[in-house]
């Protein structure tokens, strides 16, 4: 079973810069793997245990994500290989784009049985890139899911629904998208770092993939900030409490609140 962990080399919001106008400065933010993805290599490399399974990470974007920083931090979380498509004609390229090349990419491997993904990206959060993979592919997605594994021939496969959890039975390949707690991430050793650099890493041309034309780009045309109301700062004396609360319950009804 050939199992490919589809994760992004994002740009990590706790070093990003918030102006006093709501706009984010991201250019001393660094690079990591992106926060929700780790549960994906997990949840791959626990499937792949049970199996026999081979492991293989995928990540695509601008040329900075394929440094020795980037290759030591994906393969040190129990990847048996990876796969990166660098190319500077993806920076900033929308969840459509990404998950396209993610597809022509996962063609180009051959017979691939599991995609599993992170939720969301923590720098996007659109949480589009999975859903939009599958179709791209044309195989089942399913997202929220919480645990997977091998029954025979088919995967089984966990997801959190309206009110429980469903358990469905998937043959043929599938795509999916993992909740944020569906596994407890390892956290890489030495050794595990130090072998992550005698992995194989293979870098796809991304001219060479077989994609469709790439959609028209979106151009924001206005921002706005969430309306903060009009703060009074009315203060009551707590001395009396039951004067206090008929005076914030007029106070209340005077604001139309209640």
């Amino acid at each position: 079973m050939k199992i490919v962990v589809a994760y992004k080399w994002a740009a990590n919001p706790q070093d990003a810069e918030v102006g006093p106008d709501g706009t984010v400065d991201w250019s001393r933010a660094k690079g990591a793997v992106s926060e929700y993805d780790p549960v994906a290599f997990e949840l791959a490399r626990q499937l792949a245990d049970t199996c026999g399974g081979e492991v293989v990470g995928l990540t695509v974007g601008a040329a900075s994500i394929d440094s020795p920083l980037a290759r030591k931090a994906a393969l040190s979380r129990g990847l048996d290989s990876l796969v990166m498509v660098a190319d500077d004609a993806l920076l900033g390229a929308g969840s459509t784009r990404l998950a396209a090349v993610l597809a022509g990419a996962i063609r180009a491997m051959g017979d691939v049985d599991v995609v599993i993904a992170g939720e969301s990206s923590v720098d996007v959060g659109d949480r589009q890139v999975a859903m939009t993979l599958a179709g791209q592919l044309g195989w089942p997605g399913l997202n929220s899911v919480r645990s997977v594994a091998l029954d025979g021939g088919e995967v089984v496969v966990e997801r959190e629904v309206a009110g429980g959890v469903e358990t469905l039975a998937v043959q043929g390949p599938v795509v999916l998208a993992a909740t944020a707690d569906a596994a407890l991430p390892r956290v890489p050793g030495m050794k595990e770092i130090l072998g992550a650099a005698k992995k194989p890493v293979q870098l796809v041309d991304l001219g060479s993939l077989d994609l469709p034309e790439a959609p028209a780009g979106l151009a924001p045309v206005a921002t706005s900030r969430p309306d903060s109301g009009n703060r009074q700062g009315v203060m009551f004396d707590a001395a009396d409490l039951p004067a206090a609360a008929a005076q914030l319950t007029a106070a209340l009804r005077q604001s139309g609140v209640l």
